[in-house]
């Protein structure tokens, strides 16, 4: 059994990486994206949190979260989205209950200060090209980085090669 400790700071801001089981690419359509955004919607009307940056890849995805002041329950939230988006995509289920849709657990990084955001908003939005999906994040249909653009945190044409900003960091 493991002894995984989590950081729950009430009103964080947190970076996570939550995969699907076997690395299965299931995110693969419109369909498919359109259940995480339904099952993200639900949630965060139910359990209101904000959303700065999302990237939704074939078999993972990469995303921050603000939680409200005095809320630090960010486990419940993902495991209410991972049942709904289970739900919509598969009906078989193993010995577990479980719908094979999703990893068990997710990976998630509490972020420091303003640079510490800055590097995994940057590294969200480059997710795609780093996986040579796409050649620049403007490509990939499935993440915020045109809302990013139209805030003014980038310019279109951010991402034709590598940031310096993420040299060197894996969330993956």
């Amino acid at each position: 059994m493991s002894h995984f400790r989590r950081a729950y700071i009430p009103g964080g801001i947190c970076f996570f990486t939550v995969v699907t089981l076997d690395r299965t690419p299931i995110f693969i359509n419109e369909e498919r994206i359109e259940a995480i955004r339904c099952a993200f919607r639900k949630e965060k009307t139910a359990r209101s949190f904000q959303v700065d940056a999302i990237v939704v890849l074939p078999e993972h995805l990469h995303c921050i979260w603000r939680l409200p002041e005095g809320d630090a329950d960010y486990s419940s939230r993902w495991r209410e989205i991972k049942k709904s988006v289970s739900r919509q995509i598969s009906k078989a289920t193993n010995d577990r209950n479980e719908r094979g849709v999703w990893q068990r657990r997710f990976w998630e990084h509490v972020i420091r200060d303003e640079e510490d955001w800055r590097r995994h908003v940057d590294y969200i939005h480059y997710n795609p090209v780093k996986h040579h999906l796409v050649e620049r994040p403007g490509e990939w249909r499935w993440s915020s980085f045109s809302k990013a653009v139209n805030r003014g945190w980038y310019d279109e044409s951010w991402g034709a090669g590598e940031p310096e900003t993420i040299l060197g960091l894996n969330c993956e």
